[in-house]
């Protein structure tokens, strides 16, 4: 008598080989819409299925539904620009995500399945893009009326910066966390892919007395008060240029960030600060309470000059017909001053020379910190509070003092 095969009890699942000779592994388990349903483990061999499946029987056992959406990455990432970034981001921010999403997370990973990405895919690509010419990847030099470098197989190698390719991991990273809160994959496989840092330039600040050389330069300016506010106070430049007159109390000497000014889908548009530490109030100092008063009487004439074409916008920084000033100009301004004085500093060190010169004030690091903005009291010491020479001999002359 033939005995009869006993059966896997229900739950416990199966495995079977295919004609391709894969195995595939079968069992019911509950997925995140709450519905029970069939889910498929495959392998190479027996032992890879069956681990697989084993750890799907885990999970059911442990009461952890499995995802059941079948979606591509760029199904889903289309969906987290809509629903996710878009209502609950800043624009500047929606807008970095969504060129990042379409020139390099959907060619690179958007035909994959977003529950099947595994973190070997992610590192692999990833490597890939930091290795990649970008001048070869996007045919740069075949649009060219005559063509050369890349085109006719002379490489250029301009591959992207390592502070970009963070911020593509990073963008990728923000997505699947997403995705995690909402059940839809198991594990953030993007969290566990390290990329390498990249070493910022420490940014350094004028002197005290390239400071006054440049503002005694600028004493007749239009923007003159924009430049003091800058030194004296280092705000940003989409924070200067953003700056509305009702957040100056000039009798009471303060001022309150709380507007920035970006260009965002080709406009120019006022936004609220990055983070809660962006938008702070601070006493004005008398240089550039006396600097603005004269900048509301001049602004006055350019209204008056301006007649019908000006537009009220509330700024204090505006064009001369009271639109938002375009950023780019703001920098060419600051250039026939800088070479000058032969300097090569950019605009934004002024903002670097306020704060290491509070520093070297010996001002505490955490009332520096506020005045700048910064969310973090790392970013004030580890980017701003590198030492001058002067204080470096000082410090070697008190030594040198002690050990003779």
């Amino acid at each position: 008598m033939t005995k009869k095969r006993k059966r896997n009890p229900n739950g416990a699942g199966s495995i079977t080989r295919r004609k391709d000779g894969r195995y595939v592994g079968m069992a019911y388990v509950t997925t995140t819409s709450g519905i029970r349903k069939r889910a498929y483990v495959y392998g190479k061999t027996w032992d890879e299925a069956d681990a697989k499946l084993t750890e799907l029987k885990s999970m059911e056992h442990g009461g952890i539904p499995v995802p059941d959406t079948d979606s591509t990455v760029a199904e889903f990432l289309t969906y987290w620009l809509a629903e996710e970034v878009a209502p609950n981001r800043r624009p500047k921010t929606y807008q970095g995500y969504a060129s990042v999403v379409t020139v390099h997370l959907i060619p690179g990973l958007g035909k994959k399945r977003l529950r099947k990405l595994r973190t070997a895919e992610v590192r692999t690509w990833l490597n890939r893009l930091r290795q990649q010419c970008q001048c070869c990847k996007n045919g740069v030099d075949k649009e060219r009326r005559k063509p050369r470098c890349c085109a006719v197989g002379e490489c250029c190698e301009r591959k992207l910066s390592t502070r970009m390719v963070q911020y593509i991991h990073a963008v990728l990273r923000n997505a699947l966390q997403h995705a995690l809160r909402e059940e839809l994959v198991l594990r953030n496989v993007a969290r566990l892919v390290r990329t390498p840092a990249p070493t910022y330039r420490t940014g350094q600040g004028l002197t005290t007395a390239q400071a006054k050389l440049v503002l005694k330069e600028l004493r007749e300016h239009r923007f003159y008060a924009l430049y003091v506010l800058a030194l004296t106070m280092g705000m940003r430049r989409g924070e200067l240029l953003g700056l509305t007159w009702t957040a100056v109390d000039l009798e009471r000497g303060t001022l309150t960030v709380a507007t920035n000014l970006q260009r965002v889908g080709g406009e120019l548009r006022l936004v609220q600060p990055k983070t809660a530490t962006s938008t702070r109030t601070l006493p004005v100092p008398g240089l550039a309470v006396d600097a603005l008063r004269e900048h509301q009487e001049r602004q006055a004439q350019e209204r008056v000059a301006a007649g019908m074409e000006w537009k009220e916008n509330g700024l204090v920084f505006p064009s001369r017909i009271g639109t938002p000033y375009e950023p780019d100009n703001l920098r060419r301004s600051w250039g026939p001053v800088r070479r000058k004085f032969g300097l090569t500093h950019r605009f934004h060190d002024l903002r670097h020379t306020c704060i290491t010169l509070l520093l070297d004030l010996g001002v505490p690091p955490h009332v520096v910190m506020e005045i700048a903005g910064h969310s973090d009291h790392g970013v004030t010491m580890q980017v701003y509070a590198h030492a001058s020479l002067d204080e470096k001999r000082r410090a070697l002359d008190k030594l040198n003092g002690e050990l003779s």
